[in-house]
């Protein structure tokens, strides 16, 4: 059974930090990019960023240079490390195994004062 769970959401305050980590299983993790994408009520789900199974991130220009993602493919995860939140960053972030229909749950991101 594919299991994709996301960890690490949370509140936190504008110019803050949160990594969320999503464990995946039941499937050869290895050979699928894995992304991150996020929503907001009334709005599609967009893409964030994937990373290759060669390690090679890609990210949305709104996020570059204050998100960073990452893999561990000893450990099924992937990773989104997000510095400097500001309120626009505020979300539910969905884990994504690339062109499948694997979803997470979802782990919410909110950034307030």
């Amino acid at each position: 059974q594919v299991q994709l769970v996301e960890s690490g959401g949370g509140l936190v305050q504008p110019g803050g930090s949160l990594t969320l980590s999503c464990a995946a299983s039941g499937f050869d993790f290895t050979i699928w990019t894995m992304g991150w994408y996020r929503q907001t009520p009334g709005k599609e789900r967009d893409w964030v960023g994937s990373v290759a199974v060669n390690g090679r991130p890609k990210l949305v220009d709104s996020v570059r240079g204050r998100f960073t993602i990452s893999r561990d493919n000893a450990k099924n995860t992937v990773q989104l490390q997000m510095n400097n939140l500001t309120s626009e960053d505020t979300a539910l972030y969905y884990c994504h195994c690339v062109n499948s229909d694997y979803w997470g749950q979802g782990t919410q991101v909110t950034v307030s004062s």
